[in-house]
Parts: structure tokens; sequence; C-alpha cells
């Protein structure tokens, strides 16, 4: 139940609201309660059986009482379902609005073994069925269990027996619930789980797709999804084999003991001549018999929307309490763009480090390219150098501030960065260049985009920079992604640029549209640049080549030739 506590400050934001509605939907049960008590009186006081005298009026207004009770009552429910679902609806677009407002505070290592599927789930289905819970499922609780305990107490009234019976029964109901509770809730786990793996890898295959299909794996990947598919609907099975043993057949075997019991009862007064109803009386008892099982069915159906709701509510609550990124450190007010890294070691897992002792100088201006074989360290540089991470030992230096000591958004905003494939978002490219910042004009988009030599693409698109581009830019080539990317990083005009293997997997026409756009973007910019094809970074003032998170060589172009060793050797391959 602790999950449930800890969504209360969302009920909060909205108690007016929710509080409304439960209080129509107690008006509501009144009204419902009502009307036989109303039929009851008509047979009895009003229809004499075995009598001729038949007084209409008095039944007429009690009629008419009874169809304005049933009227009320049916206001009562349609206005309560609308204030109870629309205080709901706010409260999950707040939760939703808090959880992505949280994941975008979280660090990058949250997200290293947390597919995109996953965090997907949680802010859409998880939190939808948290709706469930506020619009339908503890509302209804809360008046189911009024209404058990209204019958009971009005049976006991007028009929201390009857009463006596259907309160025997309701810790029979408690206890069915608690069982229901453990029996369920490992079931209700695994299909979350299994839900969240298949959007997971239904994410990861469209994303991939071109690889599935290239070699050949669908029928693998089917398989995989197969077997994910078959855990959730196990769980799912396990699920309604519980609710159909203890659901409606539990409640109507119970009902249909009450009745042996109240027949027995009844029959043994009758016969002994102590205590006979009459036919008001044994109307309105049958009627709140039957009605009592009503909340009972209602709370057996919700019960197991309220352990999915519970175990969602769980899965969102895990991710809200994921420690965000620190906001601390002073702020970055000016920069120069000097960079050091000074005996900087660094661990993803905290047991083998991937960089070991590294010691780079750049100043204001100065490009510095990073090669090597894969895995020899070069991204973690970069992921260092972004305050995606921070080193385990020693110290990044921004001119001269230690960058543990900088605020990241601060720092941040001193830099840009072009990916190998740039991502592109859904929208038109005038977004997608200075991604929703309003101190960025139109005018210095289209300068940006024509300053990288992105002139051909606007004209070739209907609306120019006002085009929708399709998600992930899926209709535009590699090398008009990295010009879109190049303009971005021109428009937020950075101190530090950096290019993340920006010129590999390219053809030689659209490597050298690149080459122009990177001195474009890089021009009295401190650049890193990750790089394949040494051929573009003969220019760098700093080229450090790096073999398993160490710096094995370090120089300009010319130097590390005139060394001849493992740089001269890796240039020469490539040359030919």
């Amino acid at each position: 139940m602790k999950e449930m506590l800890r969504l209360l400050p969302y009920v909060k934001q909205y108690k007016g609201m929710f509080s409304g509605g439960i209080l129509l939907m107690i008006l509501m049960v009144g009204f419902e309660l009502a009307g036989p008590l109303i039929a009851a009186a008509i047979i009895d006081n009003h229809i004499k059986l075995g009598e001729g005298n038949i007084l209409i009026r008095p039944i007429l207004y009690l009629i008419a009482l009874f169809l304005a009770i049933k009227l009320m009552h049916a206001a009562a429910s349609y206005f309560a379902q609308i204030v109870l679902i629309s205080a709901g609806t706010k409260a999950i677009q707040q939760m939703r609005l808090d959880v992505f407002k949280h994941v975008q505070q979280l660090p990058i290592r949250y997200f290293d073994n947390l597919p995109a599927g996953k965090v997907v789930a949680r802010i859409t289905n998880d939190t939808e069925s948290i709706l469930q819970l506020f619009a339908s499922v503890i509302p209804m609780f809360m008046v189911s269990i009024l209404t058990i305990f209204s019958i009971t107490a009005i049976v006991f009234y007028v009929h201390m027996w009857t009463g006596i019976v259907m309160l025997l029964f309701i810790p029979v109901i408690i206890i069915w619930g608690v069982l229901y509770k453990k029996y369920s809730n490992e079931n209700n786990h695994i299909k979350r789980e299994r839900n969240s793996d298949m959007n997971a890898m239904i994410n990861e295959s469209i994303n991939g797709m071109p690889i599935i299909q290239v070699f050949n794996r669908e029928d693998q990947i089917k398989e995989e999804f197969e077997k994910i598919n078959s855990e959730y609907y196990d769980s799912a099975s396990s699920l309604v084999k519980l609710e159909s043993l203890t659901g409606e057949n539990l409640a109507n075997s119970i009902r249909s003991l009450v009745f042996a019991i109240l027949v027995y009862i009844f029959a043994g007064a009758f016969l002994n001549g102590t205590g006979a109803l009459t036919v008001g009386l044994m109307y309105l008892l049958v009627d709140y018999i039957t009605r009592f099982f009503n909340p009972l069915f209602n709370i057996i159906n919700q019960l197991s929307i309220f352990e999915q709701a519970r175990v969602a509510a769980d899965k969102v609550l895990e991710m809200l309490d994921a420690e965000p990124e620190k906001e601390e450190g002073h702020a970055l007010d000016t920069f120069s763009g000097n960079i050091s890294f000074r005996n900087v070691s660094f661990s993803y897992d905290g047991k083998r480090d991937v960089l070991k002792n590294i010691n780079i100088d750049a100043a204001q201006g100065e490009t510095i390219a990073l090669v090597g074989h894969t895995g020899s360290g070069k991204s973690s540089i970069i992921n260092l150098l972004m305050r995606f991470y921070d080193p385990g030992n020693g110290a990044i230096y921004f001119d001269e501030s230690d960058t543990k000591q900088i605020d990241k958004q601060s720092l941040r905003r001193f830099m840009s960065i072009v990916l190998q494939d740039p991502f592109i978002y859904s929208g038109t490219l005038l977004y997608n260049v200075r991604l929703n910042n309003e101190n960025i004009t139109e005018r210095e988009v289209l300068k940006a985009l024509e300053d990288v030599g992105a002139g051909p693409l606007i004209a070739r698109l209907p609306d120019g920079i006002h085009s929708e581009l399709a998600e992930r830019g899926a209709t535009l080539s590699l090398g008009e992604r990295q010009l879109i990317s190049f303009a971005r990083a021109l428009a937020f005009n950075p101190t530090v640029l950096v290019l993340d293997e920006a010129t590999s997997n390219i053809d030689s026409e659209t490597e050298q549209l690149i080459q122009y756009a990177m001195n474009v973007v890089s021009k009295d910019r401190t650049t890193f640049i990750i790089a394949h094809r040494l051929s573009t970074i003969q220019h760098a003032d700093q080229i450090v080549l790096l073999e398993n998170g160490e710096i094995k060589e370090q120089g300009n172009h010319d130097s590390l030739m005139e060394l001849g060793k493992d740089y001269y050797k890796m240039y020469e391959m490539q040359m030919g």
C-alpha cells in the first residue's frame, strides 16, 4: 500500500474534484438504497393483499418519488464519472509530465542497461494503468464498501437475523481479498515486465529493421519475441484462472449460501409461528441481499485492475526514485575555450579502467583529433568532456575550473556535438536546427544552413526550412543529416565543438561537403574530433593516438609521420 500513499500528492492537487466525485458517488449510493424502501412501503402500507380498498393517490406520490430518486441516481452516477475521470486524467497528465521531466534529468549511466522501450512503457502504459486506479478503482472500492456496510446496517435494523448472517460473510470477503492479492502479485509483476520487454524489443526491431532483413534474422527475432510473448500470455492466463476461480463464481456461491441460510431461518420462523414476514419486508430483504452482492462483484472485477495499477505505480515510482543529475557547482559565466585533461582515469563499471592517465592540453581555438581502434577510449574521452560521466581519478579543467565544480547545464551551454549518425527529430527543418530555442532567429538558422553548404537541401524541400522532416530523417541522405547537425552546432555558436566520427561511412563527394562544413563550424573554436579517416585530420593541432585507454602517441600530423610508428602505419595503410 506504500505505493498508493506515495501517489497521494497527485490526488491532493485535484482534491476538490476527487472529493466532489466521491460525494456524488455517495449520493448515488443513497439514492440507490432508497428505492427498495419506497417499494416496500408501497407494498406493505398501500397495497393490502386480500383487501379491496387501495388508495391510488399515495401510491402515485410514492411512485413519483421513486422515479425522481432513480433520475437523481442516474444524474449523480453520470456526473461522478465525468468528474472522477477528469480529475484522474489531470493527475496522470501531471504525473507523466513529472516522469518525463525526471527522465531528462537522469544521468546517461541510468540508460546504459535500460532499453528505450521500457522507458516508453513506464511513461505511457504504466501511467495509463494508474489512471484507472484514480478514476475508477479507488472510488469504486470506497462506494462498494459504503454500500456493503449501509445495506448490512439497514437489514440489521429491519431484520436482525438476516443482518447477522450477512455480517458473518464480510470477514470471508476480506480473507478472500488478501489471498487474491497474495497469489496475483507475482503474476502481475511478470505481466508488466514482459509488457515492457515487448515494447523494448519492438522499438529495437523497428529501428534495426534494415540490419534484421539484410542478415535474414527475421525468424530468430520472431522466436525471441515469441518467447517473451508466451511468458506474458502465461502470466495473463494465470491471472484469468485466478479471477475465474475467485471471481463471480465465488460471489454467486456466497450469495446462494446466504439465501439458503435465510430460507432456513424464514421457514423455521413461519412453521413455528414466531416470525412471519410481510410481503414488503420480504421484498426489501431479497432486494437488499441481491444488491449486497453487486458491490462484491465490483470489488472482484476491480481487484485485478487494482493489482495491475499497484504494480504499474511501483514501476513508475522506481523511475522517479532514480537519482537525477545533481545540480551542483558554480555557473560557468565565461569560457575562453582552454581545456585540460590532467592524469584522468575512468571506469564505467568501477572495475576495469577504460581510460588510464590521460593528459591533453587544448588551447582556445585548437583542434584535437582522437584516433585509435574500436574500444581504444575515444568516445569515453568525449563522454567525460560533455560531463555525461566524471573521471574516477584526475580532473578536467575548463580554463582553470575543475568540471566537477561546474554546473552541468552551464558547462554544456558552451558546447555542441555532431554525431556520426545525427539524430533528426520529427518536425520542421527549422525546429531541427534551433531545437525550439526561440533566441535563435529564422534568419540565423538560414545563415547557418547556407554557411555549412546546405543551400541545395533548402531549395529541394517544398517549404524550405518550414518543411516537415520524416522521423529520424528517413528521407534524407547521411550527408544531408550531417549538414543539418553541423548547422545546428553553428546556430548555437558554441565555444567547444565535438565531432563524433562525423566523417566515417560516407563517399568521397559527401566527405568534401562535410569537410567544408567542418572547417566552417570549427573555425576559432576548440574542437575535438573522433575520426577514422586520417586524411580529414591532417590540419589538427594535436593528434592523440589511443590504445586500450592509454595515449600511445601524441603530436601533429607531421611530427607523428616523422616518428614512423603506429600512426604512420595507420596512415600509410589508409592511403594505400
